[in-house]
């Protein structure tokens, strides 16, 4: 990942590789209850609650907590019932007694802080196959030590066919990729493709490159780079747009390992107080992924929201746009849904194909790789736009945010202003002036706090673009503070673990946590841009309420409110009262979606 170091999965893919059980059917109870319930007031401040004098009862009551509820005041209470899928009570543990019948179940949180359930605004959960049948690289150091882990998970799997693989470092091999020969020299046998950690590189072996016909007679593809030795042919490592000349030569996985893969991916999501995680990047063609999807959902056993978006490219016209709403609409209603479609603008810095302003100053006659036709992508905005279709582009370097927004400017200038809330991902290098444009038109900023660091990345973008750009990575403060709304997220597995408290500590501090394995240099204690440095608060709100309102369903999620779904988390430490630098240290406890419980740590004793 960016910065942590890959954990040993043997004992979590044992627990994780179950089945999720079927969510108990829930009660329902209208997102009107507020405006119908009593008012209770109590010190100044006051709560909804339904009346328990029917003899209902709760089904569940956190009690004697810190319950803080990111509601529109960020009242913090004490207790919080819930009956089917529904908050009925937020309140005193006095009020919530009066819901406790003889079948209800009453957990003492002892004071410990309860949040609502968590959002990744940017994960690609589809990945957790690979965690589970690819070799993993992150956060090796050398290539030795990636050849080593190459040879050693080839060895260990029997009748391996195709060996794949992520997380290898672009700053390890330096301005120009790995090569076929370092592959060769422990897996020569069978095609290799590895990809790095921020997925927009492929590192391949010889066997690789013949089999996908790639010789030095191909040319680059638009929007990719095949890289090349001294006498031009292709040396193993491809980006952007020619890993696809590759693709065909690794076997796809099946719908049922990918079901695999989003049961491991959920539990894991679980274990980290995550109940909803946008899927940012599908593939339209990618059908076994979208089957995968659909099956898991229609099984019953998916406890958690999937949102996703699904690929545009540069090559589709604008009838792409119908065909998204059709898949909306058959998609609809279930914890899978589709909600967007995505785009991307650019590549990245670390492979210098990020679209910039100005010349890197390590190839001074060059921008990087702009993905698009900015008029075509202006039509293609226009038309997504006129259907009613979300946008979620990615983008890191300034030139490339700056044409987003000027897509997403034309849009509303062809159609006029909706609320589209349009989202653009990464915003690595952004340019002052458009800070305000994300408010004007209404554009969510989906960041990762994870990568707020000063780390290899950092010393590898001082290198590629300069001190003063390096500087100023990662904008946050400033979004908030111009009134954009700002949803984090992980970029999972480019993020590894996805754990939403390494990030709010992060966005608080802009350090890498002190005592994390990554934590290996003391120039890691020097903050990264820290006027960017933002509040606890808005970390929270960020994975809470402004991740909600990033899929339309404030309404229903992102806060602790009588007739919201019962989405929450219990922490392990309230990360609103102790040191920042502490914050990384906390853990889930016990996760709750829809009321029901689907993680409960081996640490939560009452």
């Amino acid at each position: 990942m960016r910065y942590l170091g890959r954990l040993h999965l043997l004992a979590l893919l044992t627990v994780v590789l179950v089945t999720a059980v079927g969510v108990t059917a829930a009660l329902a109870w209208p997102n009107t209850a507020k405006q119908d319930a009593p008012t209770v007031v109590k010190d100044g401040w006051s709560w909804f609650s339904r009346s328990a004098d029917t003899g209902e009862r709760a089904d569940l009551v956190l009690t004697n907590g810190v319950v803080y509820t990111v509601d529109e005041d960020r009242t913090s209470v004490e207790a919080v019932a819930i009956r089917g899928d529904t908050i009925v009570i937020v309140g005193s543990s006095a009020e919530a007694e009066k819901w406790i019948g003889e079948d209800t179940e009453v957990i003492d949180l002892e004071g410990r802080l309860v949040l609502p359930g968590l959002i990744d605004s940017h994960a690609h959960a589809t990945s957790g196959v690979s965690d589970i049948y690819e070799v993993p690289l992150y956060g090796l150091g050398s290539m030795e030590d990636c050849q080593q882990a190459i040879a050693d998970f080839v060895a260990a799997t029997a009748d391996l066919a195709a060996l794949q693989g992520a997380g290898w470092i672009n700053s390890v091999f330096g301005e120009h990729g790995p090569t076929a020969a370092m592959i060769d020299e422990v897996c020569a046998d069978i095609p290799a493709a590895l990809y790095s950690e921020d997925y927009h590189s492929v590192w391949v072996n010889t066997k690789t490159l013949e089999l996908a016909g790639v010789t030095a007679d191909t040319p680059d593809p638009e929007g990719g780079i095949i890289e090349r030795d001294a006498d031009g042919n292709p040396s193993g490592t491809l980006r952007e747009s020619a890993m696809e000349l590759v693709a065909g030569v690794i076997p796809a996985y099946t719908p049922e390992q990918l079901v695999e893969g989003l049961t491991y991916f959920q539990e894991f999501a679980h274990s980290l107080g995550l109940t909803t995680v946008y899927i940012p990047s599908m593939p339209s063609g990618d059908t076994a992924a979208l089957e995968a999807l659909h099956a898991f959902d229609a099984s019953g056993a998916m406890t958690i929201r999937f949102p996703t978006a699904v690929d545009v490219s540069p090559e589709d016209d604008i009838s792409i746009a119908g065909q998204i709403v059709a898949s909306k609409a058959a998609e609809a209603g279930g914890n899978y849904e589709i909600v967007a479609a995505k785009i991307f603008m650019d590549g990245v810095l670390e492979g210098v194909t990020a679209y910039l302003e100005e010349p890197y100053d390590i190839r001074p006659d060059y921008r990087g790789e702009l993905l698009w036709d900015p008029q075509h992508y202006n039509e293609i905005c226009a038309a997504l736009d006129k259907a009613g279709v979300q946008i979620h582009v990615h983008s890191i370097g300034d030139a490339a945010t700056r044409i987003t927004l000027d897509g997403f400017a034309y849009a509303r200038e062809q159609n006029g202003p909706r609320d589209s809330r349009n989202m653009i991902t990464h915003l690595q290098l952004v340019n002052d002036s458009d800070i305000p444009r994300f408010a004007e038109l209404g554009v969510i900023a989906v960041p990762q706090p994870y990568w707020f660091v000063v780390d290899t990345y950092y010393d590898q973008a001082v290198d590629y673009v300069g001190q003063e750009r390096a500087d100023r990575q990662y904008p946050m403060k400033s979004l908030f503070d111009a009134g954009v709304t700002v949803a984090s997220a992980s970029d999972y597995p480019v993020s590894w673990p996805p754990d939403p408290m390494v990030a709010i500590e992060i966005g608080v501090t802009r350090t890498v946590p002190a005592g994390s394995e990554a934590y290996v240099d003391p120039d890691y204690e020097t903050p990264l841009w820290p006027e960017e440095c933002v509040t606890v608060e808005q970390m929270i709100e960020s994975f809470t309420i402004n991740g909600a309102q990033a899929i339309f369903k404030e309404n229903e999620l992102g806060s602790l409110e009588v007739g919201k779904k019962a989405d929450l988390v219990v922490l392990s430490q309230n990360i609103l009262e102790i040191p920042a630098g502490e914050i990384h240290n906390t853990i889930a406890l016990l996760t709750y979606f829809d009321g029901q419980e689907v993680y409960r740590s081996d640490q939560f004793v009452q």
